[in-house]
């Protein structure tokens, strides 16, 4: 008769996973010829001081651990019935002194498991563990005994590596098959008898933002009902609070609720974090809270649902910095708490390993059950923690009080925008973005339909040579003409002109240069990403450099300068954007090409005239006759 003890069968055991079947553990222990077999750890503990009394042993692991016992019920019951001790009194040391005492050791036949055939004890060895991957089950690995064990514990500080473990042990995850319980016991909305859950948001805008009113754009587009959503907003900054008080004049009646936390409350991120927290906390109906910071922009509309959806206490969206690794997840824990890079960390990033992962710390985007608010973590001030940063501190908080967090990569969820060199000196700050977050610069400021130009040939010809395409979104058109008109110092069209070499502009236009409002490496480097594939694409085998010394914002009206006369560009082919609508904000305009007799009367805002410079294409601009017309140019590789 078989009798086996351990921390994993006990109902409040928490740190041991299975790798095996008790078919296994039974063949192995029989195969140790004895009949009781603890498991061993090369640390010594709780008493150092009995280290040398231990017997010597060849290979393996010398000192005995009482995480894992398995033996004859006979002799397990001759082992526990000498126990007179408390109940809160050490169990390790009580098996170590019978254990160490030869007599008792050879009359109980005892042994340790030496070489982990059976218990692996990470407390001291995780060096010497990998994952063995099979085709369905995965194996821990014992490298330095060649050994499988069956039973993982993962004894003092090494919990949080044996939740990575049970992330694969022994058939959560493989390459054969992926996720195997990411369907487990999820939540089925087209059950749901009471409607969908109430969710309280909150929103943190801790640090000046870009691309701010569309991250709200994408928060009020998300696919769930609003009058199921309580909105609490945290702002810090007083720049943003132009953009909070637009969203909340438009869309204050669209939520449940809409409360909004400004900077002169003078709330630290740590105490307006608990202020959220807590308000889901108080209310009895509140069943989700999610979290959410302004420097995360969500492109799938599911994200709530799909998050509610895998039913965990805490779970958040994995989202990345795009084409770098930075997540808002870490895969592992430093011995200081800090960040370390887990084995697996960027092939969960780069969606190599897709499921639903227990991991030790998480920020900036996640979903907590109202029902953990209200028991597990019922304690307030979860963000406050000397030393640590509110998501340092709630996560540790919450891997003390034993619930689990983990990230979702099931899904394509969105992405996090980089925040730290945004300068808001400017009076359009996001269009400086182009190097920081060129994904939502593109979205932002070119037009919609500019890849059509390669996919569906989207360009027209109105003359020979003449190539006419979309380029500019709306935004970016709106907001390049408001960032010169607040600069303001329009040159007037004269030919002595202190900006360009040598002083004098043969044909001068009245205009203000990228450069002056230092705009000029971010235009450059839109000819480069933007400019140069068409170059390519219209004018085959040119290969431009992408360069040009001029570019400039021109402005035509009646009153100062309405047009331009015949001139050859300084350029091998220049761009010439439309920044505002014939018809609507100015009359006439165009421009003449005089070879050909071709003229084009009727620019299209954002579109841009792309033409060579020198030689062939002498061209003029027509007159404007009322209102003001903006465009942009730039004379490409001078």
């Amino acid at each position: 008769m078989i009798y086996c003890i351990s921390p994993s069968l006990l109902p409040f055991s928490y740190d041991l996973i299975f790798a095996g079947g008790p078919e296994e553990i039974l063949r192995k222990f029989q195969q140790a010829n004895h009949k009781v077999l603890f498991a061993a750890e090369g640390l010594v503990w709780p008493d150092k001081q009995l280290a040398d009394k231990y017997p010597l042993v060849r290979t393996g692991k010398r000192y005995l651990n009482s995480g894992g016992i398995i033996g004859y019920a006979p002799y397990i019951n001759r082992i526990v019935s000498q126990w007179n001790l408390h109940d809160n009194d050490d169990d390790q040391l009580f098996y170590t002194k019978i254990y160490l005492d030869p007599l008792q050791r050879e009359s109980l036949n005892m042994t340790l498991d030496h070489k982990c055939q059976i218990f692996q004890n990470l407390n001291g060895a995780v060096d010497e563990v990998l994952l063995k991957f099979g085709t369905d089950r995965v194996r821990v690995r014992n490298t330095a005994y060649d050994s499988l064990p069956v039973v993982v514990h993962g004894n003092g500080n090494t919990k949080m590596y044996l939740n990575y473990l049970a992330n694969y042990v022994p058939n959560a995850w493989n390459y054969e098959h992926g996720c195997s319980h990411c369907d487990d016991d999820v939540v089925d909305f087209s059950q749901l008898k009471v409607g969908y859950p109430n969710v309280l948001v909150g929103v943190f805008i801790e640090q000046p933002t870009p691309f701010l009113p569309e991250f709200f754009q994408r928060l009020l587009t998300l696919d769930y009902p609003k009058d199921k959503l309580k909105l609490f907003v945290h702002n810090n900054e007083v720049y943003h609070e132009k953009h909070i008080q637009r969203f909340w004049e438009e869309n204050k009646n669209v939520f449940n609720s809409f409360k909004v936390v400004g900077p002169e409350e003078n709330l630290s991120q740590g105490e307006a974090r608990n202020m959220a927290m807590d308000l889901c906390r108080q209310d009895a109906t509140c069943d989700y809270y999610f979290s959410i910071d302004s420097d995360v922009m969500l492109t799938n509309r599911q994200t709530l649902k799909l998050l509610i959806e895998q039913n965990r206490k805490i779970i958040g969206p994995l989202v990345t910095r795009h084409g770098k690794l930075w997540s808002n997840f870490w895969g592992a824990l430093s011995l200081d708490g800090y960040y370390a890079r887990s084995e697996d960390y960027v092939d969960i990033v780069q969606r190599k390993r897709v499921g639903v992962w227990n991991i030790p710390y998480m920020a900036h985007v996640y979903l907590v059950k109202g029902s953990a608010l209200r028991n597990e973590l019922k304690e307030r001030n979860y963000f406050v923690l000397e030393k640590l940063d509110p998501d340092m501190a709630l996560c540790r908080n919450a891997r003390e009080m034993g619930v689990f967090m983990y990230i979702t990569n099931r899904h394509e969820f969105g992405r996090l925008i980089s925040t730290a060199n945004y300068n808001i000196s400017h009076y359009n700050n996001d269009l400086w973005q182009i190097f920081e977050n060129p994904v939502d610069w593109k979205e932002k400021y070119i037009h919609s339909n500019y890849t059509r130009i390669f996919t569906d040939n989207y360009l027209e010809q109105p003359c020979p040579d003449v190539f006419w395409f979309a380029v500019f979104s709306e935004k970016a058109c709106d907001e390049l003409v408001e960032e010169m008109e607040h600069y303001g110092s329009w040159s007037g069209g004269k030919h002595q002109d202190k900006r360009i070499a040598g002083g004098y502009e043969t044909v001068p236009t009245d205009d203000i240069h990228m450069k002056q409002i230092g705009f000029e490496k971010e235009w450059l480097h839109f000819i480069r990403e933007f400019i140069s594939p068409v170059t390519l694409k219209v004018f085959s085998g040119y290969y431009t450099k992408g360069y040009a010394l001029m570019n400039f914002v021109v402005k035509y009206t009646p009153e100062r300068q309405a047009y331009l006369r015949p001139h050859h560009d300084s350029s091998t082919f220049t761009i010439n954007i439309a920044l505002n609508n014939k018809g609507i904000d100015f009359q006439g305009g165009g421009c003449r090409f005089h070879r050909y007799n071709c003229s084009i009367e009727s620019p299209r805002k954002g579109w841009s005239f792309m033409h060579p410079g020198r030689l062939t294409h002498l061209h003029e601009g027509l007159p404007t006759t009322g209102g003001t017309r903006y465009i942009a140019v730039s004379f490409i590789d001078p």
